[in-house]
Order: C-alpha cells, then sequence, then structure tokens
C-alpha cells in the first residue's frame, strides 16, 4: 500500500533534496526580486529628487522659457498631448479591426500567420526607424517638421500594440459563446460587436492604455517628424514642441534652469506612465 507519510520526510534523502532546492530557488526568486526593486525605486527617487524642486504651478501655465529666464513646460505639454490624442485615435480603430480580423477571420490560410509574424516585427523594431520612415514619406516631401508626422510616427507604434492585445484578447473568448450567438440566427458581425467585443473589453482598453504609455516617452521618432518649438503653438502642421524631445534637448544644455526643466519632465512622463500602467492593470482584473 503507498504511504505518503514515508515519502514526504525528513528520512527521506530525495525529500531533503527536493526541499533544499526549493529553498534554494525561493532565495533566489526574492534575491532578484529586491534587486530590481532596487533599481525601480532608486530611479524614481533619483527622478522626485533631481525634479520635485522645479514642480510648481508655473510648470503647468508658462511655456519654455529662454536660459537663465522663469518658464515652465506648457507649450511641451500641450503638444505631447495633442500628438498622442490623434495618434492613438488613427492607431486604435486600425490597431482593433486588424486583431479582430486576426482572431476572428484569419483562422486559415497563411495572410493570419504572415500577418501577425509581421506585427511581431513592428512591435519591435526600433522607434527610431519609424522616425526615420515618416522623414522619408512625409517630412522630405512636405519639407518641414510638423505635429501631424510626428503623430503619424506615434500611430505606427501604437497599431502593433493594439493589434496584438485585441488578437489575445479575442481568441481568449469561448467559442462556446459564438456558437450559442449563431445558433440563435446572429449574423458574424453581430456575434463580433455584441459579444465578443463586450467578452474582451476590458483586455482591449488595456492595451490602448498601454500603447499611450509607451508612445508618451517617445524621443527618436518625435526628432525626425515634430522637432521642436520654443514657443506656445496648436498648429498641427507646424514644429510642435513635446516633453521627450523638450527632455533630451534641456538635459544636454549647460544651464541649470533647463536642466531643473528636463528633471521635472522626466518625472511628469514617469508618473503618467505608472499611472496608465496602474490603470491598465485595474481594469485587466475587472
Amino acid at each position: 500500500m503507498f504511504n505518503s507519510d514515508s515519502i514526504v520526510s525528513l528520512a527521506n534523502p530525495v525529500y531533503r533534496r527536493r526541499q533544499r532546492i526549493n529553498k534554494l530557488m525561493l532565495a533566489l526568486s526574492l534575491a532578484t526580486l529586491l534587486f530590481g526593486l532596487f533599481w525601480l525605486f532608486w530611479i524614481i527617487g533619483t527622478l522626485i529628487f533631481k525634479g520635485g524642486s522645479a514642480l510648481s504651478i508655473d510648470l503647468f501655465l508658462q511655456p519654455t522659457p529662454a536660459p537663465r529666464a522663469v518658464g515652465g513646460l506648457l507649450n511641451a505639454i500641450v503638444g505631447s498631448v495633442m500628438m498622442a490624442a490623434v495618434g492613438t485615435l488613427i492607431g486604435t480603430p486600425i490597431g482593433i479591426l486588424a486583431g479582430t480580423y486576426l482572431a476572428e477571420y484569419g483562422k486559415r490560410g497563411w495572410l493570419a500567420p504572415a500577418t501577425r509574424f509581421l506585427n511581431d516585427v513592428l512591435l519591435s523594431a526600433p522607434s527610431i526607424i519609424v522616425g526615420l520612415f515618416i522623414y522619408a514619406v512625409y517630412v522630405a516631401q512636405v519639407g518641414h517638421y510638423s505635429g501631424w508626422a510626428g503623430a503619424c510616427a506615434l500611430a505606427i507604434i501604437v497599431i502593433p500594440v493594439v493589434v496584438r492585445s485585441t488578437d489575445n484578447m479575442l481568441s481568449l473568448v469561448p467559442n462556446s459563446l459564438r456558437e450559442a450567438a449563431a445558433a440563435l440566427g446572429c449574423p458574424q458581425w453581430k456575434i463580433i460587436f455584441a459579444i465578443c467585443y463586450r467578452a474582451a473589453r476590458s483586455g482591449i482598453v488595456t492595451g490602448i492604455l498601454l500603447a499611450v504609455a509607451r508612445i508618451s516617452g517617445e524621443t527618436a521618432p518625435l526628432l525626425f517628424t515634430a522637432l521642436n518649438n520654443q514657443f506656445m503653438s496648436w498648429n498641427m502642421n507646424a514644429p510642435m514642441a513635446n516633453l521627450p524631445v523638450v527632455i533630451f534637448q534641456f538635459a544636454a544644455s549647460p544651464f541649470s534652469d533647463w536642466n531643473d526643466l528636463a528633471w521635472a519632465g522626466a518625472v511628469l512622463i514617469t508618473l503618467f506612465v505608472l499611472g496608465v500602467n496602474i490603470l491598465a492593470r485595474a481594469l485587466f482584473r475587472k
């Protein structure tokens, strides 16, 4: 007869060896967790320590200043919000429709696997390549930098993130829900809109929020598309200020007041990305 007590016992050498290995792996896992958290809190603490002194109401009310003058980051904040909003509005519908095709219509044939492969390539491609692409097909043709070019670059970054999340979330919807609706005579497009989208809504929204968090800190594509603008501008057809490029330029400047504004901008982006990730996780749990 099988006796479990004889196996789960310190007298059993196999059990003792597995217990030692288990404790070792737990210790290593805890050590790596603490190692990662140490650097995370160090980065956040450094940002708050360096940029906290520059956080004030003027940061949100005044545009970027000249050297050794009083100013804020209003034009950069407005430009980042506008380009991120337009890029999200352009990329989100395309990403959702492409992800819907992959999950609902692309179960047979070669097109869906090839699209997933290309989407993964685009997802992992360096963002500077996207900026160079938009520069070649848009900026070089019109002859000037613009907020529209920056928004197009950000939209290309948004698309693969939304495609991947939409495809994965729709694939998790049980087929029994689709079959039950089809048995009642519901057409496929209505099944997708009324059942699949509703079931996968939180996951799709999470993907969109993560895409917004990613594009909010992209610098390389905006250097080749929107560039910068020292003044307040609402014109998307002209060079437009944005937080990542302003941080890049002010951090490399020899002026201490610009350095402080760069740290403050880095704090704003970090807190925004952190907040979006927390919101995305909260929605995903629901």
